[in-house]
């Protein structure tokens, strides 16, 4: 009999020729699913392929055959991962498939906001030339930026900072101070004070109690005037309210957002309003190259389990791994 993988929506053709490789295979190709769907098609699997559908309990309760969670990417906000460990699921991750996009992403953004890049290009399309208020512009080099988290993505951006000869600072508690240093980079250890000197905070740190709101109106009034906010990581470790309210009272330079706190977003969001904000749609690893490595890393995960291969390196509940 078969395996039944469940595509979450069409995957990109590196990881289906993954997939094509193998004849014991029925894959079903579903394209953003309801959660009706979504658990329907759940009940005759043996694997899943998420890109943030949610996969709670209702969800695993509905799958009585699934013997793997595979993700398109290194987030895994949306999956239950106790309730997965609970019933000896693995939950992979694409682990170094999409660092260089994002990080690429991340510094597109921050120098779109210094540089008022869709500003001026609005300006001049329509027929103007300089800005009634000025160019508004600013440099990087010399400026003070604080990257919140260091893993493969962080570490990335703090070299990039570095590059644009920044002065770099990083936070991440799961990082000795000392291995930060010995990479040429200030450790930080308390926020407020790190917060206090930035002149950039560019956000890497997953979603989790701990990080919820972590930008709230707290952080934004401890903040450099002036100062540029940068988001790939997870909407809601922004309080969007706060953010609004920062930008309105020119508190700060401005923001580059690849997520939000509710996405799709909805037309209305007052960030959208606000000439100073540069919005992506949550799509910074989704270049042509780090679609294809997600995608061929994704599939691969899906293979080696059911292969009785659990490799850690790519596994979020590594405490299940045999």
């Amino acid at each position: 009999m078969p395996y039944r993988i469940l595509l979450c929506r069409a995957l990109h053709p590196a990881g289906q020729a993954v997939l094509a490789e193998r004849s014991d295979l029925d894959i079903v190709t579903l394209q953003d699913p309801p959660v009706e769907q979504f658990h329907q098609h759940l009940s005759s699997a043996d694997a899943v392929l998420c890109w943030l559908e949610r996969v709670d309990r209702a969800a695993l309760a509905a799958a009585p055959r699934l013997k793997v969670v595979s993700r398109y990417g290194v987030g895994f906000d949306t999956v239950d991962i106790p309730a997965c460990s609970e019933r000896d699921i693995p939950v992979m991750v694409v682990n170094g498939a999409n660092d260089l996009s994002v990080a690429e992403h991340a510094m597109m953004l921050m120098l779109a906001v210094a540089r008022r890049t869709l500003d001026n290009d609005q300006i001049v399309k329509a027929g103007g030339w300089w800005a009634k208020d000025g160019p508004g512009m600013v440099d990087l080099a010399g400026r003070s930026v604080l990257v919140v988290g260091y893993g493969r993505i962080g570490s990335r951006v703090a070299n990039y900072c570095r590059a644009f000869q920044m002065k770099v600072m990083v936070m991440d508690p799961g990082f000795h101070p000392a291995r930060i240093a010995a990479d040429g980079f200030i450790p930080i250890r308390d926020f407020q004070a790190g917060l206090a000197e930035a002149d950039v905070v560019t956000l890497h740190c997953p979603l989790s109690p701990a990080t919820h709101h972590l930008m709230d109106t707290a952080a934004f009034a401890a903040l450099q005037p002036g100062a540029i906010l940068v988001n790939t990581a997870r909407g809601p470790i922004v309080e969007e309210a706060a953010l609004v309210a920062a930008l309105k009272s020119g508190r700060l330079h401005g923001a580059g957002l690849d997520v939000l706190e509710v996405e799709p977003s909805n037309a209305t969001n007052p960030l959208y309003e606000l000439p100073n904000v540069v919005v992506s749609p949550h799509n910074a690893a989704s270049t042509e190259e780090g679609l294809a490595r997600m995608a061929r890393q994704a599939a691969r995960n899906i293979l080696d389990v059911l292969d009785g291969k659990r490799d850690p390196a790519f596994m979020v509940n590594g405490e299940i791994a045999r």
